[in-house]
């Protein structure tokens, strides 16, 4: 039950971004304030580190374990996601993002020998993915399709690739570095990256930061310093396969969407939105079905 509720939690976490993204965009560019959020992300775990009594000296030896993280899940599947979601229509971004699960349980299946593609996974996925095509469909379609439009499902499947990845490396090396330690360092080197890239490709705003956007960057930074650190924790853990706990990544769009509702004015119910919720409901439900009789494993 605790695996579940921290998988939920930091689920939420990740959803609760787009509203924070939306206020921040209003005074910088996306890489920029992408980089900004990341750094803070880092700087914020250091008191968790120090309270750990984490050994910097042993998992500092990992560096560059760490590093090729800041490099993979950080800079280049945030970098691709951010250029991706510029080209593409948000129905569709919203439904290849929203398919995550599907890449990380089909990549765990060929890669991890105890990850294997059962049936009620496999229902569970596919009830996910159509649960997001129905939350994306009211979110706008696609006037013309073009070769902008193709590049930039091409960068939003790469990002998916990248983030299944990072996943899979985690599981396979379950004890080589805390998981806190692991996440600053990824944030921190990877927002780094993202700031040094958006000076010479972005032009930054002269706006005035006012502390509305300081209080939206806090909690952006917030967001993958406790999400990540809940989420490679659970991959630690030998009894957690990553391609289950992925399946509540189905929740982050959900929430996204319930945030979009409650906080934003020109957001509202609709009749594919609610599907959509719906269906990915009857999919976690499909996931944490067991059956009556113990001893028996629903294959």
């Amino acid at each position: 039950m605790k695996t579940k509720i921290l998988a939920i939690f930091a689920c939420i976490l990740w959803g609760s971004a787009f509203a924070g993204a939306k206020i921040g965009f209003e005074y910088t560019s996306p890489l920029h304030l992408s980089g900004m959020r990341f750094m803070l992300a880092g700087i914020l775990l250091i008191p968790l580190l120090i309270y750990q009594k984490t050994d910097w000296k042993a998992n500092l030896k990992e560096w560059r374990y760490m590093l090729l993280f800041g490099v993979l899940q950080t800079f280049m599947q945030y970098g691709l996601f951010f250029m991706g979601l510029n080209l593409v229509p948000g129905a569709i971004s919203a439904i290849i993002i929203g398919g995550g699960p599907l890449f990380v349980a089909l990549m765990a299946h060929f890669t991890i020998a105890n990850e294997p593609l059962t049936k009620r996974k496999t229902i569970a996925i596919t009830l996910g993915v159509i649960g997001i095509v129905f939350t994306s469909l009211s979110k706008g379609g696609v006037d013309n399709i073009n070769m902008t439009l193709y590049a930039g499902i091409g960068l939003l499947l790469l990002s998916n690739l990248i983030g299944a990845s990072t996943n899979i490396i985690v599981a396979k090396n379950r004890s080589r570095v805390s998981p806190t330690m692991l996440t600053a360092f990824a944030n921190f080197s990877g927002g780094l990256l993202l700031y040094i890239v958006s000076y010479f490709t972005e032009e930054w705003q002269t706006q005035a930061y006012t502390t509305e956007f300081y209080i939206a960057l806090l909690w952006l930074a917030f967001i993958p310093a406790a999400g990540f650190t809940i989420w490679f924790g659970l991959l630690k853990n030998p009894k957690i396969k990553v391609s289950d706990l992925n399946i509540w990544k189905f929740i982050t769009p959900v929430t996204g969407v319930v945030l979009s509702w409650l906080l934003l004015p020109n957001e509202y119910p609709d009749i594919y939105s609610v599907i959509g919720v719906i269906i990915i409901a009857f999919s976690l439900i499909t996931l944490q079905w067991q059956p009556a009789k113990k001893g028996i494993q629903q294959k």
